[in-house]
């Protein structure tokens, strides 16, 4: 397909972009790096003042943002390079460029993550459902140390590939489908969250501020960071996604519906994670001591979510059911938004002229390629995380 072809496709309704945007936003940066940098930016007292900077920049960083990737893409109809050379002139080209960079290399590490999804809906859905807290790090320590990660990445990152090949229309189609669900299962497991005992505590601990900790410039630059994970502005996606709106949707309404629906979901995932490890650790710990748990879930917490979550599933009647839909609805959330990276460098290089076909599978062996290190180490991941994360 030709980019002239590509510039002739269009979301065909605006639910479908809507929901194709938010796919980008809802994914494991709500559910896997929110609740982690969360407890990672606690202070002695509670999360509330990283929850208040995370606001702050929400308003003052990722709307404006959304809304200016919503209008430039979709008045220049290309990629990030293509759009901002549109809007601002040929000398800003580089901008165009180092956004797309950025937002490939974070692919190829996210990949990663969306075989963690796909590895946990394996486990949950076959009743593997780890029966007390060093059961489920046992779990997490051995898929580390095995072949899964590195097989799963591949999987997605090619599957991915060909997602994007067959065009805009099965990106729509999918989130249509699958995003509804997950907003249902998020909703009944924070209802079964909250209802453990404990899980007051834990909800306190989330939104008590340590006012102290404002002045750790690093909390401020970590609230940031998340906003942009979280949201996905900045990145070149919904500027790439917008190419395919159409002329007549309001840029503002939509970026505001992307931005406070997407924080939202995040909080609600630290909700529950937060629910669930003071409700299993506080009758035996101290908040300090549950607090120096939830940091060291492996590094950057990177098992956090995929250790406890496992844990309050096992506590639930029908928990291995309702875990099963649960990582199934989060491996397709971390996988929409993998799409959309995989369809920004695409659309990049279409621009330029190159085989569509080609393009998304060469794209996909160099991402599966340069991957590997994140998928065999996680300490190469959470400096990648680290590194990507800031740019």
């Amino acid at each position: 397909m030709s980019s002239h072809t590509e510039s002739n496709e269009q979301f065909s309704t605006r639910l479908g972009l809507i929901l194709s945007v938010i796919g980008i936003a809802i994914g494991t940066g709500n559910f896997w790096r929110f609740p982690r940098i969360a407890a990672q930016n606690s202070g002695e007292d509670g999360s509330g003042a990283f929850l208040v900077t995370w606001l702050v920049f929400l308003l003052l960083w990722s709307i404006p943002l959304i809304i200016a990737e919503y209008a430039i893409g979709r008045n220049g109809r290309k990629g990030t390079i293509g759009s901002i050379m549109a809007v601002a002139g040929e000398k800003y080209a580089w901008l165009g460029a180092f956004v797309g960079c950025v937002a490939t290399a974070i692919m190829f590490y996210y990949s990663v993550v969306t075989g963690w999804c796909f590895y946990y809906f394996g486990v949950t859905a076959s009743g593997g459902l780890p029966a007390d807290v060093n059961a489920s790090m046992q779990l997490w320590d051995s898929f580390q140390s095995s072949y899964w990660p590195v097989w799963l990445h591949a999987i997605a990152i090619f599957g991915g590939a060909y997602v994007v090949w067959k065009g805009v229309k099965w990106i729509e189609r999918i989130s249509l489908v699958l995003l509804p669900g997950l907003f249902v299962m998020v909703l009944v497991i924070l209802g079964w969250a909250l209802s453990q005992e404990g899980s007051m505590q834990g909800l306190s601990y989330l939104f008590t501020p340590d006012w102290s900790t404002l002045s750790n410039p690093s909390i401020w630059l970590e609230a940031l960071t998340q906003n942009a994970w979280d949201t996905g502005a900045g990145w070149g996606l919904i500027l790439t996604y917008a190419a395919y709106m159409k002329k007549s949707e309001s840029v503002t309404q939509n970026a505001l519906i992307t931005g406070f629906g997407n924080n939202t979901m995040s909080l609600v995932a630290a909700m529950i994670i937060f629910s669930t490890v003071f409700a299993a650790l506080s009758p035996t710990m101290s908040n300090a001591e549950i607090l120096e748990v939830m940091k060291t879930s492996g590094p950057a917490s990177t098992g956090l979510t995929f250790i406890w979550i496992p844990q309050l599933f096992s506590s639930m009647p029908n928990g291995t059911l309702l875990a099963a839909f649960f990582f199934l609805g989060l491996s397709f959330a971390a996988f929409t938004s993998l799409l959309s990276m995989i369809a920004l460098t695409n659309r990049i290089l279409t621009d330029m002229g190159y085989n569509r076909s080609r393009v998304a599978y060469g794209v996909a062996i160099i991402g599966f390629l340069l991957g590997m290190p994140s998928a065999i180490n996680l300490n190469i991941f959470a400096n990648q995380d680290f590194v990507w994360g800031l740019a």
